[in-house]
């Protein structure tokens, strides 16, 4: 009769164990989801401030309206560079250029897009010592803004493993084995954006 209850008691101990590590795992993707989403937003942002360098990136994700749709241009059209200065558009189809046209000229890219053809390009200017200054302004509060986001992130697992805690689905340590997996993912996704943040700004102020 011992025996039979040692092992029920191993069977449930195994299975509160089990159990908590889904209930942590759990938390620590959704943290990390988020994590990952706010870094790829931020990469996509920081591809839209230009440097001196003209690149496909700087275009790319610029929306279109096509059909009544609106489509990354990446999505209709070849994007290419000639040069360090120009951009080429080449649409797949004809009929979109002047939705493109019109796509880049209401942009806030700060750009003119001259057509020959189905050809579009783009001529990118000289940029000021001032407007690499408010570019560089505008990088640094992106990054600013992405980390805070990171952080609440990090706050709300934390507060998820303080609620599973008080619910008795994981225990006192394995919250604060927890709160340190979840700290480690926040110290790498900052020093990730810190560098990103860093490279463009080198670029925006030298390039």
């Amino acid at each position: 009769m011992v025996l039979c209850y040692e092992s029920s008691w191993v069977v449930e101990k195994v299975q509160q164990l089990q159990w908590s590590d889904e209930v942590i795992e759990h938390i620590k993707q959704e943290a990390e989801k988020k994590m990952k989403e706010c870094l790829d937003s931020l990469v996509l942002r920081l591809n839209k401030v230009r440097t001196g360098r003209a690149t496909p990136e700087f275009v790319s994700n610029l929306k279109v309206s096509y059909y009544n749709s609106s489509t990354a241009l990446s999505q209709l059209a070849n994007i290419s560079v000639e040069g360090s200065k120009t951009i080429i558009i080449t649409p797949w189809d004809k009929g979109a250029v002047a939705a493109i046209e019109k796509a880049i000229l209401t942009s806030n890219l700060g750009i003119n897009p001259q057509t020959a053809g189905q050809v579009i390009r783009i001529t990118l200017p000289p940029l000021s010592a001032e407007r690499r200054e408010e570019l560089a302004r505008i990088v640094r509060e992106d990054g600013e803004n992405a980390c805070v986001t990171i952080r609440n992130a990090r706050r709300h697992a934390n507060q998820q493993l303080k609620d599973s805690l008080k619910a008795k689905n994981i225990s006192k340590d394995e919250e604060h084995c927890a709160q340190g997996l979840v700290q480690k993912l926040t110290d790498d996704y900052v020093a990730r954006i810190n560098k990103l943040v860093e490279c463009k700004e080198h670029d925006v102020r030298n390039i």
